[in-house]
């Protein structure tokens, strides 16, 4: 924004308030002359020039650190080696899928550090040496990235005290629904609190577990649990105690059938209709939609374009989300600019034994970022800037957050699953076992989210730089409940902090309460229900950003929100948390 423009914007609205015009404007056009003037002011335009100079060199600068640190990570292409007799346990269809060679006259195989490819190993390598390896590889892939980590603190530090603000955190959270760094580190700690003891307990079955297969092995044990057998104890001790088989899981969600699985039960439940169309794309894959109102006969029923990038390739994004590439808005005529959603996703291929196949945490993080999708093609709103998800960010997970429990529901199970071999849905005692298996050792995955947001907030906090890979590893270490040997720089893996949640990680579970309350007291009564799957378009997807965020929650709830549910959803009856 130009200073010109902005001290324009504040005359106008003073102006506007002195005539009483105000009063007239509707309340999506006064909330874009507020924000607007904040964005203003939240740029530097009210500093002297001399200060707007230097914010403006240091914000350029950050960019470009951002920018180093997110291509780097898009580029990062290492591999780990390994022989078979190291791979034991990784199943069969896993391992068909690495690149295999010859190493000093023994077969070898590559193994890229994408989801795909790496994460089988931490969770069914049998040998600990094989997923310390793993694990450590994974988490030094990155290191070239911890001086740009380190610059770009600094600098939010020097941006944050020149526009007054205390900490780069409250500068962030000034716009979100937290309001303040102190709100988010009350948040964080008192649900550490609470997760804490559940986690610990927890930890002593998984490492009593360890201790019984290292004994039964002959594998020295020194008492400890290490990162790397997170989630390989985590996955047996869910094998072992609800008979559950991921792999067995995955065999009954192939790519092909869950996709559109998928898509159908969100046009049913939402009221509208894919159609698929060829046009140019940035790659073949690529697979393009126009999305209509279900009943649309003409223009009239037109809600937008989707495009969906299912698969991993060299050099693209390696995770899971959605660009709303254009925002729906009003033209002057009164005519309609349509939005435009892509989801990007990396999901396994097809193996030269199998096709491609699904874990059930696939198809959930599927289900969640077409939430996404949704939120930013239903969204209608005057205003381009308040589309979509163009809400506060410790709200925008909860939509999709609150949709991840249709993946858990028996109906819903039943309809996206079906054996790649013969075409059966899940068997009702299997769906039992992936609901079960939901609240599995949910102690330490919220501490080791918890850990993510701690690390965020601190780095935002402090007034001084410190070692952040003493700092991940200690901390990780303290709220987490696992150990390492080696101190690795994890830092510069942590894609948030430079990708738009700096600051803002504790808004994935800061939202989930309210998810919770959504689905609780909305939905759970029957999730397929389209009549309140409109409900939902209207008071939650329509609005965007065009009210406050707790306005929306209301009208949809019928009442404020609370954490009731997700608290009962954890751990049955507690106090309340502070949100």
């Amino acid at each position: 924004m130009r200073l010109d423009v902005y001290n324009a914007k504040v005359a106008a609205k003073k102006n506007l308030e002195e005539s009483g015009e105000w009063e007239k404007l509707s309340p999506e056009e006064k909330r874009l002359v507020e924000k607007s003037i904040l964005d203003g002011t939240r740029a530097g335009l009210a500093l002297p020039e001399r200060e707007r100079t230097e914010l403006t060199t240091l914000k350029k600068e950050l960019s470009q650190a951002c920018l180093d640190f997110s291509k780097n990570f898009n580029e990062e292409n290492g591999v780990i080696t390994f022989t078979e007799e190291e791979l034991k346990g990784v199943p069969h269809d896993v391992v068909s899928g690495y690149t295999k060679r010859t190493q000093d006259d023994k077969e070898v195989y590559d193994v890229t550090y994408k989801t795909p490819d790496i994460f089988p190993i931490f969770k069914f390598a049998e040998n600990p040496e094989t997923r310390r390896r793993a694990l450590e590889g994974h988490e030094s892939r990155l290191e070239i990235n911890v001086p740009i980590l380190s610059k770009a603190l600094d600098l939010r530090r020097k941006i944050a005290k020149l526009l007054g603000y205390k900490t780069w955190a409250d500068y962030i959270t000034e716009e979100k629904m937290v309001k303040s760094g102190h709100n988010v580190d009350d948040f964080l700690n008192d649900l550490e609190n609470k997760l804490r003891p559940v986690g610990i307990k927890e930890r002593a079955i998984l490492l009593a577990l360890k201790k019984k297969e290292h004994e039964e092995k002959g594998i020295p044990f020194n008492g400890e649990f290490y990162i790397w057998d997170y989630r390989y104890y985590d996955r047996k001790y869910t094998e072992e105690t609800l008979e559950l088989d991921d792999m067995l899981v995955k065999e009954y969600f192939p790519v092909d059938v869950v996709v559109p699985a998928i898509l159908a039960i969100y046009q049913n439940l939402l009221n509208v209709r894919f159609e698929a169309f060829q046009g140019s794309t940035w790659h073949p894959e690529v697979q393009q939609f126009t999305v209509w109102e279900k009943d649309a006969k003409d223009e009239s029923g037109f809600i937008g374009f989707c495009y969906l990038d299912l698969f991993p390739r060299a050099s693209k994004y390696s995770h899971a989300a959605v660009w709303p590439l254009l925002p729906g808005y009003d033209l002057p005529d009164g005519k309609r600019s349509y939005p435009i959603a892509a989801m990007v996703a990396n999901l396994a291929k097809p193996t030269p034994e199998k096709p491609a196949l699904m874990r059930h945490d696939d198809v959930v993080t599927f289900f969640h970022e077409m939430g996404h999708v949704f939120h930013g093609l239903l969204s209608k709103t005057k205003y381009a800037r308040f589309h979509g998800t163009s809400v506060a960010r410790d709200f925008v997970e909860a939509p999709s957050q609150m949709l991840e429990n249709w993946c858990w529901e028996p109906k819903v199970l039943e309809q996206m699953s079906s054996h790649y071999e013969t075409r059966k849905p899940l068997s009702p005692e299997l769906i039992e076992k992936i609901i079960k298996s939901r609240y599995v050792n949910v102690g330490l995955f919220y501490l080791r989210q918890l850990f993510f947001a701690k690390f965020d907030l601190k780095v935002h906090t402090d007034q001084e730089a410190e070692d952040y890979t003493g700092l991940w590893n200690s901390l990780r270490e303290k709220v987490s409940l696992v150990k390492a040997i080696k101190d690795c720089p994890g830092q510069g893996t942590f894609g948030h902090i430079t990708g738009g949640y700096d600051a803002g990680y504790y808004g994935y579970t800061y939202s989930l309460v309210f998810a919770a309350d959504m689905y609780a007291t909305v939905f759970k009564a029957d999730p397929l229900d389209p009549t309140r799957g409109m409900r939902y378009r209207h008071d939650i997807l329509r609005p965007g950003g065009s009210r406050e965020e707790l306005d929306s929650l209301k009208a949809f709830l019928g009442r404020p929100p609370n954490s009731d549910a997700f608290l009962k959803e954890l751990f049955g009856t507690l106090p309340a948390a502070k949100i």
